[in-house]
């Protein structure tokens, strides 16, 4: 969406007591619905960007080269460049993978997501704070989207009030409200709970401490079946971890995380958690006028539980699909935003799917994946992709090596 295309509608008017009617509601305004209402509005569409105050959704914060590059984020938003991921293993092993000739950014989510939302206001959008509650239906057919606001007062009770919309991007996070009541199947998806807790850096950084490396821990003591993590962000660090088994204390995890790094007399400034969706939703759209996207499709990769990039490849494509629907009125232009997603990516998140299975399933094999780590033809291949967002086909000599280096892992042939 980089051209701006005809408008399609005059701008939203309603008469006395009627409901405003918009091109698009977007329900969500973190990084895959923001993204969706800035391309729209940046069409000339009417766009309603409907979003909850106060919410920061935990999260590592790291972005890309590619999503930098494409989605034109300024170098102001970036608290930390990272130019190192260590790797490290049960036993305490330390693998650093250097990120050569580049960096991957760290940004802070409230401020990098206000951004994205003022952006998308620049573009056009209107701006709406509230809680989603339904979607309703008009008798000409036109979706309606009721949402709670905020009281005007302390303790005062909150106001009702809705939008009537052509159509309905539901980008309200994983087990998404607008999923469940709209698209047949959301129900389908699991999830893994993360948590986090976001510290002062202290005047004195413990020994060993860079802020410009990224520490992943593989550890069942931490988690088990997924990392810990210790991502600088300039003045402060997120530390966290994630986990499917609801036994698992992530708190007492995230706690013994940071004191193996001792940081566990830094500040705590945040605690938040929030689930992640494991795979991508078996269908994103009613078949009608609402699409799902970001974390209420299930775009988060597996093994790496990298979301931003993903979540806004998809709110563009979101976006792009619901153009279509409204231009031509073809429902089925909405299913297009699923397949082109699986088609650039699908093949990334079943490679990565496979791996976390595998891999992150006991501490015997968490060491001899660190151990894969060290090799240089898996360091290359693996930053290459990350970076570029897609396999990498080139060097081909390069895999096979990988792939009996892997096989003498699997087969307890290669030492650790």
């Amino acid at each position: 969406m980089n051209e701006p295309a005809n408008t399609l509608t005059q701008p939203p008017v309603a008469a006395p007591g009627a409901q405003t009617t918009y091109d698009v509601i977007v329900v969500g305004g973190g990084p895959s619905g923001a993204t969706a209402a800035h391309d729209l509005a940046r069409q000339g569409l009417s766009v309603l960007l409907l979003d909850r105050a106060g919410r920061i959704k935990p999260c590592g914060g790291a972005i890309p080269p590619r999503l930098i590059k494409d989605f034109e984020i300024p170098d102001h938003l970036l608290v930390a460049k990272i130019r190192c991921a260590r790797m490290v293993a049960p036993s305490e092993q330390r693998v650093d993978i250097p990120i050569e000739g580049g960096f991957v950014g760290m940004v802070d989510r409230d401020v990098f997501d206000e951004f994205l939302r003022a952006r998308a206001a620049s573009a056009g959008a209107v701006r709406q704070t509230g809680t989603f509650e339904k979607l309703g239906r008009d008798a000409d057919g036109v979706s309606v989207v009721h949402y709670a606001t905020r009281p005007a007062h302390p303790g005062g009770e909150p106001g009702l009030a809705s939008a009537r919309g052509r159509c309905v991007i539901g980008a309200d996070g994983a087990r998404s409200e607008v999923a469940r009541q709209a698209v047949p199947g959301a129900e389908k998806t699991r999830y893994v709970f993360a948590y986090h807790e976001i510290v002062g850096r202290p005047e004195q950084p413990p020994p060993g401490y860079d802020g410009t490396r990224c520490d992943v821990v593989y550890d069942g003591r931490y988690s088990p079946d997924f990392y810990g993590w210790v991502f600088p962000h300039g003045s402060t660090l997120s530390i966290g971890t994630g986990s499917a088994d609801k036994g698992f204390s992530l708190r007492n995890a995230t706690a013994a995380l940071r004191a193996a790094c001792g940081l566990q007399d830094a500040p705590t400034l945040r605690r938040e958690g929030a689930p992640i969706p494991l795979k991508p939703l078996p269908r994103w759209d009613n078949g009608r006028d609402v699409l799902v996207c970001g974390d209420a499709a299930g775009v988060v990769a597996p093994a790496s539980g990298e979301g931003i990039y993903y979540a806004m490849a998809c709110g563009r494509m979101a976006g792009e699909a619901a153009l279509q629907f409204l231009r031509s009125g073809r429902p089925e232009a909405l299913a297009q935003a699923r397949k082109r997603f699986l088609k650039a990516h699908g093949k990334v998140f079943w490679v990565l799917g496979l791996m976390q299975r595998f891999w992150y399933s006991s501490d015997k094999r968490r060491e001899r994946f660190v151990a894969i780590c060290r090799d240089r033809d898996v360091q290359q291949l693996t930053f290459e992709a990350y970076m570029n967002k897609e396999l990498v086909r080139r060097k081909p000599m390069a895999h096979v090596r990988i792939f009996f280096k892997d096989m003498a892992h699997l087969l307890g042939l290669a030492r650790v």
